[in-house]
């Protein structure tokens, strides 16, 4: 596997480099290619046991830009741009199942850790990310010891009607047709001069140029506009490292309902609800990001 450093890879929009600087040194971002997977970037910084963070849909590593340097003071964190999305080009070969569009987000993934964090590695992953994250400990290749899972698909067949409708409509093509006002008022940042940054990222990594056809493509195979999910309930039980489901309570997209059946389904998971809606380490990170730190540090019962 090659790496090159972040300079030749697509340039990051002015809000996200911005971001970038503030986190170096202590993060530094790569490319890597991998066989069949394209090219990933990845955000890197810190000392200590490996921690992976997997963004949702339309997002990308910096999406964890509040976590990076924070986790980054005990541990060697690890954030990816999913297939296809951020700086990261989509897998090869055709998406004509759910199952294959299960693994054009994980299989490249996969062959990443393998090669640059071989070791015991805890995932976690939001939304899309979540998904990923599951496929990443039930298939096995990588050793996961530790998974938290923040409002994360594939845990049950269900999303709401409305989420549903946007994501068929395109986010990418909705932001960029709107615009920072528009979209700003369709999704209000959090009133805090770090919700403002984050909702400012969120828009201008949904209004690049080009709408990410090919992991559009694989996502909506994932989520149908009727009928279940592909989602993986019935091997929960498979699961036996300590798993942190983080839901937000006002949640609009994965309803509360999945987290509390999955909870019931993994042993000795641990579920906190959040006074949030679909992203609650965004909208609310004093909150999680401590119940994520004593997790991650081994603290099962912390919160």
């Amino acid at each position: 596997m090659k790496s090159s450093p972040l300079a030749r890879a697509p340039s990051a929009g002015p809000v996200e480099a911005a971001l970038l600087g503030q986190l170096a040194p202590a993060v530094r971002a790569t490319v890597h290619w991998v066989p069949g997977g394209g090219a990933l970037r990845v955000l890197e910084g810190g000392q200590g046991p490996a921690v992976v963070l997997l963004h949702g849909r339309g997002g990308a590593a910096s999406s964890w830009f509040v976590y990076l340097t924070a986790l980054a003071r005990g541990h060697r964190v690890l954030a990816v741009d999913l297939p296809g999305f951020g700086m990261s080009s989509p897998g090869e070969g055709a998406v004509r199942s759910a199952e294959e569009a299960a693994r054009f987000f994980t299989a490249p993934v996969e062959a990443l850790l393998e090669q640059l964090a071989p070791g015991p590695v805890s995932v976690v992953g939001h939304s899309l990310g979540g998904l990923v994250a599951l496929e990443l400990a039930l298939r096995g290749r990588v050793p996961v010891t530790r998974l938290a899972l923040v409002d994360a698909m594939g845990l049950g067949p269900d999303m709401s009607r409305k989420a549903r409708l946007f994501f068929r409509a395109g986010p990418e093509r909705l932001a960029r047709s709107l615009g920072p006002w528009a979209w700003a008022r369709m999704f209000p940042p959090t009133p805090t001069p770090l919700g403002q940054r984050l909702g400012e990222l969120g828009y201008e990594l949904h209004a690049v140029p080009q709408g990410r056809d090919a992991a559009t493509r694989a996502f909506d195979a994932l989520v149908p506009l009727t009928g279940p999910l592909f989602h993986v309930r019935e091997r929960l039980g498979e699961l036996t490292v300590p798993v942190l489901l983080v839901w937000g309570e006002h949640e609009d997209v994965l309803p509360l309902s999945l987290a509390e059946e999955a909870a019931r389904r993994i042993p000795g998971a641990r579920l906190v609800r959040v006074d949030a809606a679909h992203s609650p380490h965004q909208e609310r990170p004093e909150r999680v990001l401590p119940e994520l730190k004593a997790f991650l540090d081994g603290d099962d019962a912390a919160g």
